[in-house]
């Protein structure tokens, strides 16, 4: 028990299976019983995913503390869904409703004070009868996704293969699920049944204003978690995985946490945030690494790392004042050739000539004109003239439609220094055009 700014709050640890059976969605209660806030279902399945780790974890941690020895498939669980180094989930604040404010009183909740024998007080016993739901207030997500969880280990336990729809967790779906496996998820439901537990922090008897201004503020007032700090942070999602060991470690490439604006003062390093998005483009053909499993990106690996090699080959990239030297310094056009690289290993609609097609794009990246002079990169500023008096005839069949209201303006010359605009993910696909006539590689529009 305790008093949170003053407000008597409860603290308690509710078993991970059991939270969901004693809680429910706090409703607008204004709107009738069923007015719910929107719920993300494709956030509440992240969750999901990193709770089941977190299981495997718990029951792993669990077999150590008993002094047991660990099988080899825990580990092979844990990497097929993306290990890392620690698991926790915020608590999960609720409120009884229909009580007296603080939970005294008449019709109030009932509660005994446990004392050590020095009559210091240990802990609360509270009895929570059945009316005392726990209406959540912050944490309808991680309800939810541990609904999700507990599907997933439910249908893998009891029909002994990976769901194909629904509680798709894991990357095996479908298939069966191996003997040595099945131990694995039947540890992890124990582990969520009488192990794992889910943190709570009970108010009660919040009114209707109460409860919205808590939603508010757990919600609205804290501070976004820059995106580099969080990637730098991240020890669980593999293509972090890879820019760090594979990028930073082997390659030597250099990465930074936040942008340097002057590009006189550009000492040739890459944010972190912009070489994790150049990677998502690479390793998945999105824009972000959401998604990402070592099952996908490990086999990956060799192929994005020759691609990063070849980058740091291009004259001028990584030196001091690199953007001043090179267009490649640019995020916008490395996600160019992240670009390329994806759609000619793993496209769905790559060339029969693939293989061949990358051994030639990768050759020929340092030999391409990056800088800033280069006229194809104003080939949209030009007349039909002046085009052809560039060499870039040729070019307008790989490039698409120049009519409509699609946004062509790439970017412009400032400074003696070309710089490409800020909307990346409408500039990046045309500069692989540019690229693939470039380099003599197939139009994407013959895929």
């Amino acid at each position: 028990m305790g008093h949170n700014l003053g407000h008597r709050v409860f603290t308690m640890s509710v078993p991970f299976r059991k939270f969901y059976d004693i809680s429910d969605v706090a409703n607008d209660r204004e709107s009738g019983p069923v007015a719910q806030r929107p719920l993300d279902e494709g956030h509440a399945r992240k969750l999901a995913v990193y709770m089941v780790k977190g299981l495997v974890s718990a029951a792993k941690m669990r077999r150590i503390a008993l002094g047991k020895d660990v099988p080899d498939a825990f580990d092979g669980v844990l990497r097929a869904l993306g290990e890392q180094p620690y698991f926790s989930l915020q608590p999960l604040v609720c409120n009884i409703r229909n009580v007296p404010p603080g939970g005294t009183g008449a019709g109030g909740i009932r509660g005994v004070r446990l004392e050590t024998k020095q009559d210091e007080t240990a802990g609360f016993k509270v009895f929570l009868s059945e009316r005392h739901i726990l209406w959540v207030i912050d944490g309808q997500h991680r309800r939810h996704a541990a609904e999700l969880a507990m599907n997933f280990l439910d249908t893998v336990r009891q029909t002994g293969r990976y769901p194909g729809k629904g509680a798709v967790l894991f990357a095996e779906k479908g298939k069966p699920v191996a003997d040595a496996d099945m131990q694995v998820w039947n540890e992890a439901y124990e582990a969520a049944r009488a192990y794992a537990t889910l943190t709570v922090e009970v108010h009660l008897g919040l009114d209707i204003d109460q409860e919205r201004q808590l939603f508010h503020d757990l919600n609205r007032l804290g501070k976004k978690v820059d995106a580099s700090l969080a990637f730098q942070f991240d020890g669980s999602n593999p293509i972090t995985h890879f820019i760090k060991r594979r990028l930073s470690e082997d390659l030597g490439l250099r990465i930074i946490d936040s942008e340097v604006k002057d590009w006189s003062q550009d000492t040739g390093a890459l944010v972190l945030k912009d070489v994790v998005a150049i990677n998502a483009t690479a390793f998945l053909n999105k824009g972000n690494i959401a998604g990402a499993t070592p099952a996908i990106v490990e086999p990956r690996e060799n192929a994005i790392l020759e691609l990063w090699g070849q980058i740091a080959q291009i004259p001028g990239f990584g030196d001091d004042r690199a953007k001043e030297k090179t267009v490649a310094a640019q995020p916008v056009v490395l996600k160019a050739l992240a670009k390329i690289a994806y759609d000619l290993n793993w496209n769905n609609r790559r060339p029969d000539n693939a293989e061949e097609l990358y051994a030639q794009f990768l050759a020929g990246i340092p030999e391409i004109e990056f800088s800033h002079e280069n006229p194809m990169w104003r080939y949209y500023e030009m007349s039909e003239g002046e085009r052809l008096d560039a060499g870039l005839n040729g070019l307008s069949s790989y490039l698409p439609d120049d009519g409509g209201t699609a946004n062509r303006d790439i970017g412009a010359m400032q400074g003696g220094f070309f710089r490409f605009g800020a909307k990346h993910n409408d500039i990046f696909p045309i500069l692989a055009d540019m690229i693939r006539w470039k380099m003599g590689l197939p139009s994407r529009r013959e895929g």
